[in-house]
């Protein structure tokens, strides 16, 4: 067992609830996806009462071996309220077992590269056929067609060419793409919702099923706003403004005295006044070069240069304190330390403790979103390899001698199945 960290006391400590149900409850998800953002899919899914069946091959899902300190901890909450049927579905038994499970599935989840679920006997036209009604989300890099649909998708090319890295970081060094899945989660999240949209198309009485192309690219794409629309206008590419904003100053981060920082932002005329005058600068206040937002973009440089000779004569804990009580939008710059002892997390159970074997603790993030009447919920922890082979095939009527069988020749993968390596 791994020792952990006392910065996990502090936090609320829940227990699974394996009886809770959601809105999503009775609509099965067989997710045959790898990685990030199909699990992120299907995560949102299983949170809101979705069966969600992850559909494994004899190493499991890709996302098993992405390990710190040995314990894989992004399968471990993205695979949260999830089952694992392992196949291996190069095998015509395991295919045969595959299409059994189609009938009483909504949703189907791949990210296979275009053409590979086809050749796999898998089409969207063999599986409705089976299943008129089932909504399939195809996750690609790049979508089912178009010139790049074949070259491989990872998240990194897909955060450099969608304009993501262009305009991130400063413009004196060189693009930064971000510490993070950022197109995988994005596309995720835009999935989940795409999913949903179909599937209230599905069953409305005259309802079918359809193909739903969610490449990584687009979401993320879109996500960066009307780039295309202001280059037209004026020419010019964005720049990268470090932690500056090209549409509202004041906006950045700022260094305090005990070398600390903070985030301040001034969006609105009144917010910006706001802070002008709790910085002791009134005189700013009927300054001409800060009058206006677009005044205040073009003396961006002198307004930083006056707010962070404030900030800097302050610790960082009483700027806030200080800003707080002006009605000032700032706020600390948070790691991950600070978050876990923040009293708004801890209250919100923004992060919650979850039992686990391998850490004892494991802190996982709420339910996104939080529903009033029909909330989602943290009903089971993420499974190991097949670990619901029994109870899926026993509802295709198998019994457990046949189910023996297929473990034995390869067919149906468990935990004894060589494991998935450790992510580069």
């Amino acid at each position: 067992m791994t020792d952990a960290p006392p910065l996990h006391q502090g936090l609320h400590r829940r227990d699974y609830q394996p009886d809770a149900t959601g809105p999503l409850d009775g609509v099965r998800v067989l997710d045959m996806s790898r990685l990030f953002a199909g699990n992120v899919l299907t995560q949102i899914l299983g949170d809101f009462g979705a069966e969600v069946i992850k559909v494994e091959p004899p190493a499991g899902d890709t996302l098993r071996g992405w390990k710190t300190k040995g314990v894989s901890t992004h399968w471990k909450i993205y695979a949260r309220n999830k089952k694992s049927l392992g196949l291996d579905l190069r095998n015509p038994q395991a295919t045969d077992i595959f299409l059994k499970l189609v009938p009483s599935a909504a949703i189907l989840v791949e990210s296979f590269r275009p053409g590979v679920l086809e050749k796999m006997g898998f089409s969207p036209e063999v599986l409705h056929a089976i299943n008129p009604k089932l909504v399939i989300v195809r996750v690609s890099g790049w979508g089912q067609g178009g010139p790049y649909g074949q070259r491989p998708g990872f998240g990194t090319v897909i955060e450099g060419m969608s304009g993501f890295a262009a305009i991130n970081g400063f413009d004196d060094r060189e693009p930064v793409l971000p510490p993070m899945y950022l197109a995988d989660g994005v596309a995720g999240s835009y999935g989940a919702s795409a999913a949903l949209l179909a599937l209230r198309e599905a069953e409305r009485p005259d309802g079918k099923g359809q193909v739903i192309d969610l490449p990584l690219y687009d979401p993320l794409f879109a996500l960066l706003g009307p780039q295309a629309a202001n280059f037209r206008l004026s020419g010019q590419p964005r720049k990268r403004e470090g932690s500056r904003s090209s549409n509202s100053a004041p906006r950045n981060v700022y260094r305090c005295r005990d070398g600390k920082y903070v985030g301040l932002s001034g969006s609105t005329q009144t917010m910006a006044m706001r802070i002008l005058k709790a910085i002791g600068r009134d005189d700013l206040v009927s300054d001409p070069r800060f009058a206006t937002n677009a005044d205040r973009l073009a003396n961006v440089v002198e307004l930083d240069a006056a707010i962070g000779a404030f900030i800097g004569r302050h610790d960082q804990a009483e700027l806030v304190a200080l800003m707080e009580a002006a009605e000032v939008t700032v706020g600390p710059i948070y790691d991950i330390s600070q978050i876990m002892q923040d009293p708004h997390v801890i209250e919100r159970e923004i992060l919650a403790d979850y039992p686990d074997p391998d850490l004892d603790l494991l802190p996982m993030h709420h339910v996104v979103p939080r529903l009033s009447d029909t909330p989602g919920s943290i009903r089971a922890p993420a499974p190991a390899l097949g670990e619901h082979n029994a109870e899926l095939l026993a509802e295709l009527g198998l019994d457990e001698a046949q189910i023996a069988g297929l473990i034995a020749d390869g067919v149906v993968a468990c935990i004894t199945a060589a494991p998935a390596e450790d992510a580069a």
